[in-house]
């Protein structure tokens, strides 16, 4: 398809053993292909044929590449991938999952054990935030908070 934007993950060589955490945790999920290094090449890449160079895979519809690049390159905070939820039990269970081994932060934010950001988000924080009798109430509540609680917003 014509103009798709793709996100490629750069793991130095974890490509496969993340995108099958990422799948476990995700529903509607799935490996499309697996691309491994040959013999050609080996004098830049220095890797063993056969070994696993990329991984086409998609998260809830959303298609992503994760590449084993070499150590080059770490992942940072200024990239973050968004996952909106509508009952705090997937809210829960995303945080759950995606911090084991990883560490939390705060407003929703958490960095998963392979260093990738994510922001665990409940779905009615957009409509939360737009109310402007409510958004410096909103706002205040979840600066306090790790893990989203979407009964403590719609309090606020």
């Amino acid at each position: 398809m014509k103009n798709l934007i793709t996100p490629c993950l750069w793991f130095d060589n974890q490509a496969e053993e993340a995108v099958n955490f990422y799948v476990s945790i995700f529903k509607d999920s799935k490996i499309e292909n697996i691309s491994r290094y040959g013999k050609e090449g080996f004098e830049k890449h220095g890797q063993k044929e056969g070994t696993v160079l990329s991984i086409a895979f998609q998260i809830n519809g959303q298609k992503f590449t994760a590449l084993n690049g070499g150590p080059l390159f770490k992942f940072t905070e200024a990239i973050s991938f968004q996952v909106f939820c509508d009952t705090q039990e997937e809210i829960d269970d995303y945080w759950y999952k995606l911090t084991l081994g990883g560490e939390e932060s705060y407003c929703g934010w958490l960095k998963d054990k392979y260093g990738i950001s994510w922001q665990i988000i409940p779905s009615i924080l957009g409509e939360l935030m737009s109310n402007p009798q409510k958004v410096g109430k909103v706002a205040n509540a979840f600066f306090k908070m790790r893990k989203f609680n979407i009964e403590t917003l719609l309090q606020a």
